[in-house]
């Protein structure tokens, strides 16, 4: 709580106190008393103000490594946030802010340092000769930093008891989101978690599902490859290895995971790690090079411009953070001189290695600057505002600290510098920001101290000069609907320059398995790694995932005609009402039974004829639905059956018709050979050896329920088999005969003189009859799967109808229409006929 004294919370801290320079056995009198370091000062940026904020910036990577101008540009850009603030008169008016910016060197020892400096107020530079004539400051409201996830956690613990808020700029490992841990720290970069997702869905749209991962061993990478991994396995992505390195293992170490690297067989590599790790890896990898790589890249290196010069990591793609343009700041990088490089080490260093010579007094052994030096002249990481991404965010989180400190002390007019707050006002005030920059920035935090996702999807191309460049090839906004969350800028990847210019580069384990196989996984490895095995017949392999593979072997589908299908539907509407029609049609002959035009022709047949006609009608309904074992006999049985039983009648008829005429001849008797019970004889008969032939073909081979599994090879045909195909055939030759006889018939009895001769109508039924199964044969053996049985029910309906409506059709209309037409004379050809 705020209101523990310092000395009480150091005490906390006593193992820790070395790091500070603190030492454990002097007294609670010594804690408090004005003194210096017993280290060195921490080399850093400083100005007085009314209220001074906290920096810390990795701008070295270790405590003797060289400068790394990139975070020195970093660390100068919260100067220059800082005095753009104080110039404003709408933001915090009247009130000076000051800064203490401190080198953490990416070390956690030296971040813990300064964590604690910052806490306990203890003023790291004095600008007088006596060193303790200035008190100790005050505890800082709040900083700005750290650039890494490990330094970050170790201090907002620490700062954390002290409510003191940290913003950083980059620290984007998403265990800090946990308020529970870390209840004082924001951030403006987004978390690793929706970057690992971003990351996952970039290497499926690419169709790459067997990758290589590398990761620093810090809560940074550790966090970061988990969150990917777990992505990427949910979306079917495997990885072949996973190796871990940080760069102050022996050089071993990182021997051993080059060596996995070369000699892996993914030709893509996702590296979760930081700058400085990979810089070592590279340099390593470059001694025996291996074949080419397709890098894909978190934000903390991805952006780094002293990676480019590594070109085997060309077309390399990964997330940044949106690029930026803030007004001034390039003009304020650039007023530098040599009197104020000398007021800051950092400075006076960053000037004697950019021009290699010594300002004065401060080495030794090399040229002294002599005014000369331009550092407009100079083309590093400092000078270059090009790419101002992770320093835009730096320019939020300083103007996000202002804004809390203004919503602490001002109200709407003024405010107050000799307030008093504690830095748990600020963290409150800090949760509840939401403003826009002056360049335009929108800036607010959630619940977790997290901003909206959003990145750029960068890809390393080659510039016209040969040299590597960044390039925005895509986005990805956390805010937008599920699914939708990458967009590219062209979907045919156009725009991308990936490892193998030429085409998208492979990276699969196992090829896809070709259609009628599925996969096997292979013992002991990831499950993008099988073998091919062939479907067993009757299956068929399915697809899944982005990438066309075959995964595993299904029952293929079954296709017939069914019931709910459309053509099922049509057909039935038409079987229906063909068969509504014949009974109407017998009504109505009913009704008229005595009438000349219903005796003529034998009204007996014609009643036969029409119930004849209403089975043929409703047996194409036995064709539908799903084959079964007596569905498959009754369909062809019936057919043929009733189809030789219309057609003895309309033979029947056909004979009447020449009987009659013969009876009219003088001395013929021909009618008493084929009168009513001869007819009816024939009929039967006819019928019966249709029926004989259908229950030979039924008791030695019958049509049964048959899976077609070569017509097709995605889906299986489930039909009647005709069984004895002889069978078959013998049904439809015996229906061929008789129509083809009764058209012969009919045709020489077409002219006989009679004012209604029905054999001319007869003639034009069997004409139909025949020409529609003539049609039916080549139609039925080439119509696939279910068009089979649909072309048999045509040829069933349509010779149906062909039946009732060129023999009953004339008769209906003469009784419905011309009751005049209906008499014996005018049958009889005594009465002229009048044309229809």
């Amino acid at each position: 709580p705020p209101t523990w004294p310092i000395t009480s919370i150091l005490k906390m801290f006593v193992p820790m106190l070395w790091i500070t320079g603190l030492n454990p056995a002097e007294s609670k009198s010594d804690l408090v008393r004005c003194r210096l370091w017993a280290e060195p000062q921490i080399a850093g940026l400083y100005m007085n103000g009314d209220f001074v904020i906290g920096g810390i910036f990795s701008i070295h990577y270790y405590t003797r490594a060289d400068l790394n101008l990139r975070q020195l540009r970093f660390a100068r850009a919260m100067e220059f946030t800082i005095h753009e603030i104080n110039n404003r008169t709408d933001l915090l008016p009247g009130i000076t802010l000051g800064y203490q910016i401190h080198d953490s060197c990416a070390e956690v020892p030296m971040a813990v340092k300064v964590a604690f400096q910052f806490a306990n107020g203890l003023d790291p530079f004095y600008n007088d000769t006596d060193s303790c004539s200035k008190s100790a400051a005050a505890a800082v409201p709040a900083l700005v930093g750290e650039t890494s996830s490990t330094p970050s956690m170790s201090m907002t613990r620490i700062l954390g008891l002290f409510g003191i808020p940290q913003v950083s700029p980059y620290a984007t490992c998403a265990c800090l989101s946990d308020k529970l841990q870390y209840p004082a720290f924001f951030r403006t970069i987004p978390s690793d978690h929706h970057q690992a997702a971003a990351l996952a869905k970039t290497v499926k749209h690419f169709g790459w599902t067997w990758i290589g991962a590398v990761r620093s061993d810090t809560a940074y990478g550790n966090n970061g490859m988990a969150s990917f991994l777990k992505a990427a396995q949910e979306l079917g992505i495997c990885v072949e290895y996973s190796e871990v390195f940080y760069r102050t293992e022996p050089r071993s170490k990182l021997e051993r995971v080059a060596n996995v690297i070369r000699r892996s067989t993914a030709r893509v590599i996702v590296a979760f790690v930081h700058e400085s790790e990979l810089l070592f890896l590279l340099e390593e990898l470059t001694r025996q090079p291996p074949p080419p790589l397709q890098w894909i890249g978190s934000e903390a290196w991805i952006m780094d411009p002293d990676v480019l010069r590594f070109n085997m990591c060309a077309g390399a793609i990964g997330f940044g953070i949106p690029r930026s343009v803030i007004p001034g700041l390039r003009e304020f990088l650039l007023d530098l001189s040599p009197a104020q490089a000398l007021k800051s080490p950092l400075l006076t260093e960053f000037w004697e290695s950019s021009f290699s010579c010594s300002l004065k007094g401060s080495s030794e052994g090399a040229r002294e600057c002599d005014g000369s030096e331009d550092i407009r002249a100079l083309q590093n990481p400092y000078t270059d505002t090009s790419q101002l991404r992770i320093t835009n965010l730096v320019y939020k989180a300083t103007y996000a600290i202002a804004h809390a400190i203004h919503g602490v002390i001002c109200n709407d007019t003024q405010c107050d510098k000799s307030a008093k707050f504690t830095p748990w006002q600020i963290f409150d005030q800090l949760k509840r920001v939401n403003f826009t920059t002056k360049n335009g920035y929108q800036v607010s935090f959630d619940s977790s101290g997290d901003p909206v996702a959003v990145y750029e999807l960068i890809n390393w191309q080659y510039k016209k000069d040969g040299s590597l460049d960044f390039v925005n090839v895509g986005h990805y906004d956390s805010s937008r609907p599920r699914g939708q969350e990458l967009s590219m800028s062209r979907a045919n990847n156009e725009n991308c320059y990936l490892s193998n210019a030429l085409k998208i580069p492979r990276s699969v384990c196992s090829e896809s398995c070709p259609p009628g196989t599925r996969k096997a996984v292979q013992k002991g490895k990831p499950v993008c790694c099988y073998d091919c095995i062939p479907c067993a017949e009757g299956e068929i392999s399915n697809k899944t995932g982005w990438v066309s593979q075959f995964n595993v072997c299904l029952p293929k589908p079954v296709e017939f005609l069914s019931w709910d299908d459309t053509l099922s539907i049509i057909l039935t509407a038409f079987s229906i009402t063909g068969a509504f029609i014949a009974v109407c049609v017998t009504v109505v002959f009913y009704k008229h039974r005595t009438s000349p035009i219903v005796r003529a022709n034998n009204s007996e047949l014609s009643f036969l004829l029409l119930f004849s006609l209403t089975l043929c009608f409703l047996c194409s309904l036995t064709f539908i639905g799903q084959p079964s074992e007596w569905s498959c006999m009754l369909r062809h049985t019936a057919f043929g059956i009733t189809f030789v039983l219309c057609i003895s009648c309309v033979l029947g008829k056909t004979i009447v018709v020449l009987m009659a005429f013969r009876a009219t001849l003088p001395g013929s008797n021909a009618m008493k050979w084929f009168g009513p019970p001869q007819q009816r004889l024939s009929v039967l008969a006819v019928t019966l050896i249709q029926v004989l032939i259908c229950v030979i073909w039924l008791t030695i081979s019958p049509p049964l329920p048959f899976k077609n599994l070569k017509q097709y090879k995605e889906r299986i045909i489930l039909e009647c088999g005709l069984g004895s195909a002889i069978g078959f055939w013998a049904v439809l030759g015996y229906i061929g005969f008789l129509a083809l006889l009764c058209f012969i018939l009919a045709f020489l009895a077409r002219k006989l003189p009679d004012n209604f001769n029905e054999a001319k109508f007869i003639t034009f039924s069997m004409l139909i009859f025949c020409a529609v199964w003539v049609t039916f044969i080549p139609a039925y053996v080439s119509s696939p799967g279910k068009f089979t049985v649909a072309v048999e029910i045509f040829a069933i309906l349509a010779s149906s109808f062909g039946l009732i409506i060129c023999i009953f059709a004339p008769k209906c209309f003469i009784i419905m229409f011309r009751p005049e037409q209906n008499t014996k004379k005018h049958l009889m050809g005594k009465v002229p006929s009048k044309s229809l």
